[in-house]
């Protein structure tokens, strides 16, 4: 029986790369300033309640609008490629660009959840992975060194978008299925079709919408997903890993939630946040942690 570890814990982003990588400056007053690469940007952060402790100078920056939900618009001083340039975690290359959605067509914050989630299948290449809201692929990519990997996204474009990733990678030839797709459907129907996995990583959005116009909404639609998850899930499966952004809710909750999905399987559920660390005074100077969403995650080391 799965057991519950009610302690939070916290995965931290250290910041990775040099000339290609991902940097936390600094950060305060509701907005952080990181570095991408070459070009550093200041985005909205609202954790973000202490004071900044350097000055800040910024490729641009991203002025939400006056809804909560979303909204605002990009406020450049410097001239960007046009089609993005390229970044390096690790073996995966990927090009980052700013978005409408105030991210650069990743989430660096993922990292150390790709590491763990490559951890638990340490010495395997035989793995079969599904990756639900996959976005632009640095997930699956970093997934298929351990085998097929399913990668599940809604977006057309973004799908695109991983396709190129891999391409950057050296890695097209790897065995991943790219679809493009509702992720609850998609899920119900492997159920269907009585498959399973050897691990699950789901990022669902806050609000979203499918490539038929399907309204997905997550506290509605998050504990049927979950179910379906579980089912495709059994006693020899490594993982599951889900992460949850923008949304007034408690870790603990989603660990809930899996907690009783997965009730009847062997293993631990872990909750807390994931944080990045600020870099920006250098080594031996205090460094604080900002925290950016909430995960649960089910390991099954046996």
């Amino acid at each position: 029986m799965v057991v519950l570890v009610e302690q939070p814990t916290v995965m931290k982003c250290t910041g990775w790369g040099v000339d290609d990588g991902y940097h936390l400056l600094d950060s305060g007053g509701g907005r952080k300033l990181e570095a991408f690469g070459d070009y550093t940007f200041i985005r909205p952060e609202p954790q973000a309640m202490w004071q900044p402790r350097l000055p800040w100078k910024a490729a641009g920056e991203f002025v939400p609008g006056s809804d909560e939900d979303g909204g605002g618009r990009w406020v450049m001083d410097r001239e960007l490629p046009e089609n993005g340039w390229q970044l390096g975690w690790e073996t995966v290359r990927f090009t980052a660009q700013p978005t409408p959605f105030r991210h650069l067509q990743f989430f660096p914050d993922m990292a150390p959840v790709w590491e763990w989630m490559r951890e638990q299948l340490r010495g395997r290449t035989d793995a079969q992975t599904l990756n639900l809201f996959g976005y632009t692929g640095l997930g699956s990519l970093a997934l298929s060194d351990h085998g097929p990997v399913t990668h599940v996204d809604a977006s057309k474009k973004s799908v695109a978008q991983a396709r190129e990733n891999a391409a950057l990678s050296d890695m097209e030839d790897r065995p991943i299925r790219w679809l493009v797709d509702d992720a609850a459907k998609f899920t119900a129907r492997e159920v269907r079709r009585e498959r399973r996995y050897d691990g699950i990583i789901l990022d669902p959005p806050k609000f979203g919408r499918g490539p038929k116009n399907e309204t997905w909404r997550l506290e509605e639609g998050l504990p049927a997903l979950i179910g379906d998850c579980a089912k495709l899930l059994d006693a020899n499966s490594s993982f599951l890993f889900l992460t949850v952004y923008a949304v007034r809710m408690s870790s603990l909750a989603i660990a809930g939630l899996l907690e009783e999905a997965l009730r009847d399987l062997p293993g631990t559920i872990e909750h807390g946040d994931l944080a990045v660390l600020e870099e920006g005074l250098g080594e031996g100077a205090p460094q604080r942690l900002l925290p950016t969403a909430i995960f649960a995650r089910w390991s099954n080391p046996g």
